[in-house]
């Protein structure tokens, strides 16, 4: 008796996923546990578990397609079924007395899959007249588009009118030469857009900068990464340089750490750092809680950590709740200035950027008005703010703080 394979509870207040990859066909055997569709929120991407071994049959939802919680997306059959043994109505029908074993399905045998039924309705299509390319002659949404492509670019309107278009306007591409690709967004990147558009009408937002010298910060690394790598099997970068840092200048300036929630200001005496994470489908902000409790290891375990999470398709709605304040760094793909916009309801984002080698005037210590020019290793630094709950002289003084602790570590260490 077939299974019915529905869409799970995802999180709260998430009533719609979109479908993504099928990693089983119609057909394949499926172990316990074995990963089945890949299924994305508007927050990750999930993968949907196979409840038992068996079979899986027929896919009721293609990628791309929408499904509500509860949804049934797909149907398995329980059991020890091997592909090669599971029955085939098509290759059963194409076998019975009177046909030779060469036939092939006709085309009243084709099955029409919901997605390409629906093409097909809205553009008064006769499915029988398209080419199915799916398992067992299974009529795709794919199928159904190339058809109207052909269709079109070929100029072939009319024949397809004469095998079942009706004489009406049909929903075909525009002849041309210049081929458009339109692709549904996917509930992440529809979330990023409205929590950016959200971001931008709620708050009033401006941006502050300032440059650092990298130079304390690379030496320091460079003299204990080796000790750092065999110690803790991880390699020692510059972001747990930075959330210190920032931790450090929060305490000082706890109102960039702080939220407006209604007509009151909330000030959070713990620091849940969000770090921004960009992937192939959107930036995510998984969250370092309790960042003020770590040390330089525990931050660049916990970032790496995210990161398998992320290309195994791990990460959880638990990992991006919360955040008091969120770093990102366009750098690593080569930014040299931007203004992040802020995630709400936070009142701060920090953004680093591409180390560039750059002359600066040097003054020697001690004997100020006597400059040099030399060659540093220097990061533009921005920090976009709410204004509404945080004043420019704050902003600007943690961005001098954050400065100061990055170009003198031990500034951190003493708390001066």
């Amino acid at each position: 008796m077939p299974v019915e394979l529905k869409v799970p509870e995802v999180g709260e207040s998430i009533t719609e996923v979109a479908i993504g990859r099928w990693l089983k066909s119609p057909g394949d055997t499926v172990r316990k546990d074995d990963p089945i569709v890949e299924i994305e929120t508007d927050k990750v991407t999930l993968e949907l578990p196979a409840p038992a071994d068996g079979t899986l049959g027929e896919q009721l939802k293609q990628p791309g397609d929408t499904a509500i919680v509860g949804e049934v997306i797909a149907y398995m059959e329980y059991g020890e079924v091997a592909a090669k043994d599971a029955p085939n109505p098509e290759l059963m029908q194409s076998e019975a007395p009177g046909k030779s074993d060469s036939a092939k399905a006709s085309p009243a045998d084709t099955r029409v899959m919901p997605a390409a039924q629906r093409l097909v309705d809205q553009n008064k299509l006769d499915a029988s007249a398209i080419p199915a390319t799916g398992p067992g002659g299974r009529l795709l949404k794919e199928d159904v588009k190339a058809f109207l492509d052909d269709a079109a670019h070929a100029g072939k309107a009319g024949a397809a009118a004469g095998a079942g278009v009706s004489s009406g306007p049909a929903s075909v591409a525009p002849i041309t030469d210049r081929p458009e690709q339109v692709v549904p967004m996917t509930p992440m990147r529809k979330r990023i857009a409205e929590r950016l558009v959200q971001a931008q009408q709620s708050a009033a937002l401006l941006t502050t900068f300032n440059e650092i010298d990298m130079s304390a910060v690379m030496a320091l690394r460079s003299q204990y990464k080796d000790a750092f790598l065999k110690k803790y099997d991880i390699k020692l970068g510059f972001m747990s340089f930075f959330v210190k840092a920032t931790i450090d200048a929060l305490k000082q300036f706890p109102a960039v750490n702080a939220e407006i929630r209604g007509t009151d200001i909330i000030y959070k005496d713990y620091y849940d750092m969000g770090i921004a994470i960009g992937t192939g489908k959107g930036l995510v902000v998984p969250v370092l809680r309790n960042a003020e409790r770590m040390g330089f290891a525990q931050v660049e375990q916990a970032i790496v950590g995210f990161g398998q999470k992320i290309k195994d398709n791990k990460l959880a709605l638990e990992d991006l709740r919360g955040g008091t304040f969120t770093i990102t760094n366009g750098g690593i793909f080569g930014s040299l200035l931007s203004t992040p916009i802020v995630n709400p309801p936070q009142s701060g984002v920090l953004g680093m950027h591409t180390i560039q080698r750059r002359p600066v005037a040097v003054t020697a210590a001690g004997t100020p008005g006597s400059e040099t020019i030399e060659v540093r290793p220097m990061m533009y630094v921005a920090l976009t703010y709410d204004h509404r709950l945080v004043d420019g002289r704050e902003a600007v003084s943690f961005l001098i703080r954050i400065k100061q602790a990055l170009e003198d570590p031990a500034r951190m260490l003493m708390e001066v």
